[in-house]
């Protein structure tokens, strides 16, 4: 097994602490926002975690799939990034003793424009699709608003001052401070 892969075999039942991200969005430069049921006013993209032996490719796929019942395909591309941020304690207990920290692989998914999305009301009780300044103000996860900031520049309606930059933001073209 290559070293992308990670573990090939669970810890005694422990949860993978690494995860992907994936931000659907489309050519007008929309955002698809999920809200989840619990907590109930978390919002994010398509997220979730690796599988023991699944690649970060698989589990985008297979998470954007059962999040908006939308394939793949080819249109799903690797931003080659990668977040490190440490674990809610709540939840920690999912994890082998001692993991304090999770790696999140980011990936796009470009469409033409909106589509139906078919979500998993198991785990979202509603969708929506918002310009990247919105989308990025209401994702609750500092890793989504910093991938959401990573699409604007080439999201319409938008301008963009760079990660990094002095003052970092995101709003509609026209507005200036």
């Amino acid at each position: 097994m290559s070293a992308a892969q990670g573990p090939a075999a669970p810890m005694a039942g422990f949860k993978r602490p690494e995860s992907v991200l994936v931000v659907v969005y489309t050519l007008g430069g929309e955002v698809l926002m999920l809200r989840r049921c619990s907590p109930s006013n978390f919002w994010q993209s398509v997220t979730g975690s690796l599988k023991w032996g699944e690649t970060s490719r698989e589990a985008a796929a297979r998470e954007l799939l059962e999040e908006t019942g939308l394939p793949a395909g080819r249109r799903l591309v690797d931003w080659r990034h990668a977040e490190r941020f440490p674990i809610v304690g709540v939840w920690r207990k999912r994890y082998a003793p001692g993991t304090r920290f999770n790696r999140e692989h980011w990936f796009g998914f470009c469409l033409n424009g909106r589509r139906k999305i078919r979500l998993s009301r198991l785990e979202h009780r509603e969708h929506r699709w918002l310009p990247a300044f919105q989308a990025a103000r209401i994702a609750s996860s500092w890793t989504n608003r910093k991938a959401i900031l990573r699409l604007a520049p080439r999201a319409p309606g938008c301008r963009y001052r760079g990660v990094g930059s002095r003052r970092h933001t995101l709003r509609p073209r026209g507005i200036v401070r």
